[in-house]
């Protein structure tokens, strides 16, 4: 078995401030116990300079932890006229090892296709970013089980543009929409049910990437139910929403997935 090491990514989505990046680098610096996990904090773009500058003082204090910058979404186009867009190369040079790619609320909300998910994806890549790829499926269509149909199409659209072995340095997220953002959460089975769906569907394009891929959990994740999520054998973290604005609960799931 591979050992991959657990993350928890938090992505604050148009929330935090400078403030809650000094509060939670000081109660990592004093709590983070080692590098068996790994801790990605992903701002709003604007505060990204404010996480690196807390990332860079810190280092020593952090004694080997591994903290890392992410962003929430990048542009598929590397310049040019489309004002309010941030590239692939702008992320890199602010410092940022991750980008999320293809949040349900970028597709729902801003109508992100998943052609033009696959070309961020693309995108990330070619600048050195490693995508969080999320994929998930609405409550109709898990009323419908309808949800290996659709997390398939949203995974196969990525390899058909990229090639299998572009998740060779790719996370993905498994985010079920009528759990983000509603307080509901997939039981840990039916998180490890698609979780096995997603590393099977890889595995046989190429049982390397299949065995290899981290693929984290988002979906109302708090520390009263994620040691039970982590706990299962294909969950390797969690993509993290309202929590990870609180710093006391976000060090405690980022404790637990530790310990998994």
């Amino acid at each position: 078995m591979a050992l991959r090491r657990p993350m928890v990514a938090g992505n604050w989505k148009m929330n935090g401030s400078a403030q809650l990046a000094q509060e939670l680098f000081k109660k990592f610096a004093t709590k983070l116990q080692n590098d068996s996990a790994e801790v990605v904090l992903c701002p709003p773009s604007i505060y990204l300079e404010s996480v690196r500058q807390e990332l860079d003082s810190n280092k020593e204090a952090l004694n080997g932890c591994l903290v890392r910058m992410g962003a929430q979404n990048l542009s598929q186009h590397d310049f040019g006229a489309y004002t309010g867009e941030v590239s692939g190369q702008m992320l890199k040079d602010s410092g940022c090892r991750y980008v999320i790619i293809g949040h349900s609320e970028r597709r729902r909300m801003y109508g992100e296709t998943s052609n033009i998910v696959a070309e961020k994806f693309a995108a990330a890549q070619k600048h050195g970013l490693t995508p969080i790829l999320c994929v998930g499926e609405s409550g109709p269509a898990r009323e419908a089980r309808r949800t290996f149909e659709v997390i398939a199409e949203e995974l196969d659209i990525v390899i058909q543009k990229n090639g299998t072995m572009a998740f060779d340095n790719a996370i993905i997220a498994y985010e079920p929409l009528w759990a983000v953002g509603t307080g509901k959460s997939a039981t840990p089975e039916q998180a490890q049910e698609v979780h096995a769906f997603i590393r099977k569907r890889l595995s046989e394009v190429s049982p390397y990437i299949g065995e290899n891929i981290r693929i984290l959990y988002g979906g109302s994740v708090t520390p009263s139910n994620a040691a039970d999520l982590f706990a299962q054998p294909d969950v390797d973290g969690g993509l993290i929403g309202g929590v990870s604005l609180n710093s006391t609960e976000f060090l405690s799931l980022c404790s637990i997935a530790m310990s998994a």
